[in-house]
């Protein structure tokens, strides 16, 4: 094998597992392939020279089965179910460089000569087989793994397969892939995944691994071998290398971008990338890649996704609703890459209503009207620090840049666009401190007025930048409307020199890139799709009430009260500016709410609902005349409103457009 390629620009090869086309891809299919995406896309923004892949693992015994189900040769089956993955990938706009499919003659070529060679370096020896063996999740297993005589990763029933079959000297390496563990400490992400690996699966002794099979055909035939077929683990796991022309004359991608700097995969499969695919590596004396990131599940209320439990999320219906780039943001945003997550309507009719509706288009929606309207739409040229309020909100950019690029090199990306969205907030804020509806009353003030125009501009610049990597079409859509194209005003680098928009480029009046959304009609029609329909089968208000347990009968009231006792009661508009957990208390927040003239704690029983970064920028309103008290030795100085019923809670706010400290009547 040649060297490595020598090249001046900076690469960066990542990968998505390769899809089992089997059946319909669901939301789960699409986290990985947008959370590669966006990592992509941002390493192209840094500069990097970029491959990403992706594509689909067509062989099995179980694509044996469905074919002949359905009527169709193995081949005519995959092929049709791949024109729907490629439709979907083009729906979510991926941008990948090339899509690898294991039955192209240049992976099974490639194949055939890897196995060819373990073979004959005796790392693979035939012998027989006979132990338990799960069709769906195409693996064996061995009886002490097994769930209640179930597999291990599926629950689904499990076979007794005796067969002659080729087997790999897994365990000759175990103790040079412990040591690559050790060397390496970030190869498998998270951290727990290692443990689970090495106390699971090594410890216990690295059992020799059955690479071959005789009972079905669908698959590559072992060299002069042809009643076997090569296991779907050595087929499928080459496709890293096959897709760059490894062991091939032209082999310019493999000696560029080998090794892989990622592979991302869902947890289920991380023994097969993380154990069985050094160890092919080391076999074949190749580097291994640079790190192995294996994400959780997407759940629902009931638990994993289940066609029969209506509980499939298809991510087809949600971009057709509601746009692309609103479930692209839901996916990376709501948990933490790494983390299972649960998907329910409320979340992500509220991620789309308080994040993108509210905070960002709203921003977008009332920065071009005032510069519309106050200096005929053209914005005022960049002056330095004019306000007090100016050096803060630079600052804050800076800071939230920061720990964007941090992030998004450990693939953190909810943390990513939780620091892009608190100088979202601190963008909101801005406008509450410079009152920009006051300076225009007097002339004296011109020109603090036009410095809270610029910087409210040029903030949104710099949001449109970094949200490139998240979002396909809503940094476009912001350019449209500040008045620039694509180009140095809108290079990475860019975004972190503010004052860089030039003074007296016209905004443009656009429609809302974030509509807000009804949230009873969403959650019924999510509800609804879920189950397999397309819309809901009775109105709204009731298919949400009767399916998520909502107010159908009339409740109890409290005791009638006069007006002069309501009248008591004071609340006004705040804002969260941090929140963070009561230690030892699992349902409290500690939330720094700021009233506008004067900053207040307060604790809130909604930890179970809500986490800190999901609040931080959000107007609630605050019971402000309530005898202060300690919960948990914390002062708590008011109480926010929120509504619930059941085991749901939804705290009430109010446009952002509302002031900090006004009156709610």
């Amino acid at each position: 094998m040649k060297e490595r390629l020598k090249v001046s620009n900076k690469t960066f090869y990542i990968t998505t597992p390769i899809y089992y086309p089997s059946d319909k891809l669901h939301i789960g299919h699409a986290y990985t392939t947008v959370a590669g995406d966006a990592m992509a896309r941002y390493k192209r923004l840094r500069g990097y020279e970029v491959r990403y892949l992706t594509g689909t693992d067509e062989h099995g015994q179980k694509i044996e089965r469905k074919a002949q189900e359905s009527g169709k040769t193995p081949q005519q089956f995959v092929d049709d179910i791949v024109v729907g993955i490629k439709e979907l990938w083009k729906k979510l706009d991926i941008s990948n460089d090339d899509f690898i499919r294991t039955t192209e003659d240049r992976h099974k070529r490639v194949v055939e000569r890897i196995f060819t060679k373990l073979v004959e370096q005796d790392d693979i020896y035939k012998g027989a087989y006979e132990g338990w063996y799960c069709t769906p999740c195409e693996s064996f297993f061995l009886e002490r793994q097994l769930v209640d005589g179930n597999c291990p990763d599926c629950g689904r029933p499990v076979e007794l397969v005796k067969e002659e079959s080729y087997f790999f000297r897994m365990s000759k390496y175990a103790d040079r892939l412990l040591q690559f563990y050790n060397d390496n400490p970030d190869f498998i992400q998270p951290e727990s995944r290692k443990n689970e690996m090495i106390n699971n699966f090594i410890k216990p002794g690295l059992e020799d691994l059955a690479v071959s099979r005789t009972t079905f055909d669908w698959g590559i035939k072992v060299p002069n071998d042809p009643k076997h077929v090569v296991y779907v683990w050595i087929d499928a796991l080459s496709n890293y290398i096959t897709a760059l022309g490894y062991d091939t004359q032209d082999d310019e991608l493999y000696r560029k971008f080998w090794p892989a700097d990622v592979h991302l995969v869902g947890k289920e499969i991380v023994r097969f990338h993380t154990i069985y695919w050094p160890i092919m590596l080391m076999a074949l004396d190749l580097p291994l890649p640079k790190k192995v990131f294996a994400h959780g599940w997407w759940l629902t209320k009931e638990g994993k996704m289940s066609k029969s439990k209506g509980t499939v999320i298809d991510p087809v219906k949600l971009i057709d609703r509601y746009g692309l780039d609103v479930l692209r943001y839901f996916l990376l945003r709501e948990v933490p890459f790494g983390s299972d997550g649960t998907f329910t309507p409320e979340s992500f009719v509220e991620r789309t209503n308080f994040d993108l509706a509210n905070d960002l288009g709203n921003l977008l929606n009332r920065t071009v009207a005032m510069i519309t309207k106050y200096f005929d739409g053209v914005i005022p040229a960049y002056a330095g620090d004019v306000t007090p309020f100016d050096a803060p909100l630079r600052e804050q950019a800076a800071e939230s840049i920061a720990t964007l690029e941090a992030a998004m090199e450990k693939m953190e990306f909810s943390v990513a666009l939780t620091a892009l969205w608190q100088f979202v907030s601190r963008t909101n804020k801005y406008i509450d401190e410079t009152q920009p509806w006051v300076l225009a009353k007097d002339e004296a003030k011109r020109g603090e007025l036009a410095s809270s125009m610029y910087h409210l501009a040029e903030s949104l610049r710099i949001v449109s930048i970094v949200l490139q990597p998240f979002l396909t079409s809503a940094p476009q859509s912001m350019w449209s409307q500040l008045g620039i194209e694509a180009g140095e005003l809108t290079a990475w680098e860019s975004a972190k020199q503010f004052g860089t928009l030039p003074g007296g480029t016209r905004v443009g009046k656009g429609e809302p890139i974030f509509p807000r959304l009804d949230a009873t009609e969403e959650i019924a029609f999510i509800i609804s799709s879920m189950s397999g329909g397309t819309a809901p089968a009775e109105p709204a208000a009731q298919a949400a009430a009767s399916t998520e347990g909502g107010v159908t009968e009339k409740p109890e009231m409290a005791e009638e009260i006069g007006i002069e006792d309501f009248a008591k009661v004071e609340l006004r508009v705040a804002q969260v500016i941090a929140a963070e957990p009561v230690p030892k208390a699992d349902k409290l927040l500690k939330l720094q709410l700021d009233l506008g003239f004067e900053q207040r704690q307060v604790v809130s029983g909604i930890a179970k609902f809500y986490t800190p970064d999901q609040l931080i920028g959000r107007k609630v309103i605050c019971v402000t005349n309530l005898k202060p008290v300690k919960l948990r030795g914390e002062l708590s100085q008011g109480m926010i409103l929120a509504a619930s019923e059941g085991d749901q809670l939804t705290l009430a706010t109010v446009p952002d457009s509302m002031p900090n400290g006004a009156k709610v009547k």
